[in-house]
């Protein structure tokens, strides 16, 4: 269990499912975060993906989202790539930078990453916003990286952070 100022972050389990794929389900999120038209399978699957690692955010003890990561396994190019997605009614209130903020220093502390990248859509300005603020810089625009909903290609912004640039 990762402690951070606001939120708690802890393995995410099959308990966890039902509260994740509502939050998923919501339009805001879905929005972002697709999964099919199936997207308890996807909950799952991300849960039994042994090289995804996927926390459940909580708040005054209630689950508000989750924060996942998984890491390169080429040496020579050593990060790890983050991913998060909050409810709605939680956004606003840094809950989203603060788990970044606690998933990076746990990972710097404890399995010496120095790099961390992130890929929101690049018509996802809040998030853009929320990921600079925790110290994530625009890398380059993935022109089509993304197909989405609406079956046409949308653009994606590649963010990095080094451990150095971690605001705390």
């Amino acid at each position: 269990m990762l402690r951070g100022r606001a939120v708690v972050l802890r393995p995410a389990t099959a308990a966890d499912v039902e509260a994740l794929v509502a939050i998923r389900a919501d339009p805001e999120v879905r929005r972002w975060w697709r999964g099919g038209d199936d997207l308890t399978g996807s909950v799952r699957a991300d849960l039994g993906d042994d090289d995804l690692h996927v926390y459940a955010i909580e708040h005054d003890g209630r689950v508000v989202g989750a924060i996942q990561w998984y890491a390169e396994a080429d040496p020579d190019y050593r990060h790890a790539s983050l991913d998060v997605f909050l409810e709605p009614a939680a956004r606003g209130a840094g809950l989203g930078g603060d788990a970044i903020r606690t998933l990076a220093r746990h990972l710097i502390d404890e399995y010496g990453h120095h790099r961390f990248t992130i890929d929101p859509a690049a018509a996802n300005s809040a998030a853009i916003r929320a990921y600079a603020k925790v110290g994530f810089r625009p890398v380059g625009v993935l022109r089509r990286y993304e197909r989405g909903e609406d079956g046409r290609w949308h653009d994606g912004l590649l963010m990095d952070l080094l451990a150095d640039d971690l605001v705390e």
